[in-house]
């Protein structure tokens, strides 16, 4: 129950969120998160509003935790063998393509929404783990550092996306100084140097130089972590991150982004094509596309499965993946910014994530009980059979 507790934390502050959204309280709500709030004097005052502060400030202390916890994986842990680091890569492209294609065959490739393809190609890696986390302590410990990593690969592919498709003002300079700050990470730690507040303060000036070249500015929090020294300063921080981020920012962040009004929802905007494009997207085209592609490479055999784990275990994560959440809302933004077809974005959003979180839990238990049950009717010595 205890290494529950955490997903529970979301799941709750999702379900508060949905309820201060639609409910009585719903204008202080929205009015909360759309408030502006400057940080720092003058010309050099940073304005966001609190939904951007959350977003691009805070997760990417998580997105920081994240890589912390890839880095260590793949130099002491699940990714060392290179077979195993490969699987979530290739189910992160197979998790891009089929769900671009089930959009573009489900909304018949009409020009005008085609745009909207790139909107059920990411994973919320915050929800996705969050709902993982309530069955954790049953299933293979390699499944969850296969999700991680595949969910970061892919929220990197959407945040390229993101700048190639919809960013139209980007800044030459901010990028320049964001790659020069990389370098000096990168330089730092080939030199050996061991102290944690050098790589902070090139991590901030990168933070803040990602927000400035029209980038998402959690992709700083994962350079810098893949960044900091193994050993005892990637422990450190590690330990010091954990109650931040799991008790403090994501239900924080589950509460901010998972509050759609679904005002007007109803059949008819069920059955419009971008709705049923997003969500048969997240729900369909990720599942499939993510184990087609895994199949694929432990076929050829370029990866293998995670440790411990099996197909059908795989298939339960692979459902997880559809849980597009806020990424996915974030990028409908983008594609339609004139709400052309904003609520059938928000719905499909939400219908496409709340079923493939739903059914990858009981997926998931199911192949657990499963399990316990072949293991109970399993012979206890050579002599039964």
């Amino acid at each position: 129950m205890k290494d529950s507790l955490p997903g529970l934390a979301l799941v709750l502050a999702a379900a508060l969120a949905m309820w201060a959204a639609n409910g009585p309280f719903a204008s202080l709500y929205t009015g909360t998160l759309t408030q502006s709030i400057s940080i720092g004097i003058g010309e050099l005052a940073l304005g966001k509003t609190v939904l951007h502060w959350i977003n691009d400030g805070f997760m990417s202390v998580f997105f920081l935790a994240v890589g912390l916890e890839i880095a260590r994986e793949w130099q002491e842990g699940e990714l060392t063998d290179r077979r195993r680091a490969a699987l979530p890569i290739a189910g992160a492209i197979g998790g891009m393509v089929m769900p671009a294609v089930v959009f573009w065959f489900v909304t018949s490739g009409e020009p005008d929404v085609a745009r909207g393809a790139a909107i059920p190609t990411a994973t919320d890696i915050a929800f996705a783990l969050g709902v993982f986390a309530l069955l954790q302590h049953r299933l293979a410990p390699g499944l969850r550092i296969f999700l991680l990593g595949l969910a970061v690969i892919d929220d990197l592919g959407a945040i390229v996306l993101i700048a190639l498709l919809f960013t139209n003002d980007l800044s030459a300079p901010a990028l320049l100084g964001a790659g020069t700050c990389v370098i000096a990470l990168i330089v730092a730690r080939r030199s050996g140097i061991r102290r944690l507040a050098p790589y902070l303060c090139i991590g901030a000036a990168l933070w803040l130089l990602v927000l400035k070249s029209g980038v998402h500015a959690t992709l700083a929090g994962v350079i810098l972590g893949l960044c900091i020294p193994g050993g005892e300063p990637r422990r450190t921080l590690e330990h010091a991150l954990h109650p931040i981020v799991t008790w403090g920012i994501l239900p924080l962040f589950a509460f901010a982004n998972a509050g759609a009004n679904l005002a007007g929802a109803g059949a008819e905007l069920l059955l419009q094509p971008v709705t049923l494009g997003v969500a048969s997207g997240l729900f369909i085209g990720k599942q499939v596309g993510v184990l087609i592609a895994c199949w694929l490479a432990v076929r050829c055999g370029v990866a293998s499965l995670p440790t411990g784990a099996d197909w059908r275990s795989l298939h339960g994560v692979a459902i997880l993946t559809g849980i597009g959440f806020t990424m996915s809302l974030f990028i409908g933004s983008l594609a339609f910014p004139a709400d052309d077809h904003a609520d059938a974005v928000r719905f499909g959003v939400v219908i496409g994530s709340t079923c493939s979180a739903l059914a990858g839990l009981a997926w998931l238990s199911f192949v657990h009980r499963d399990a316990q049950g072949n293991n109970r009717r399993a012979p206890s010595n050579l002599f039964e059979k």
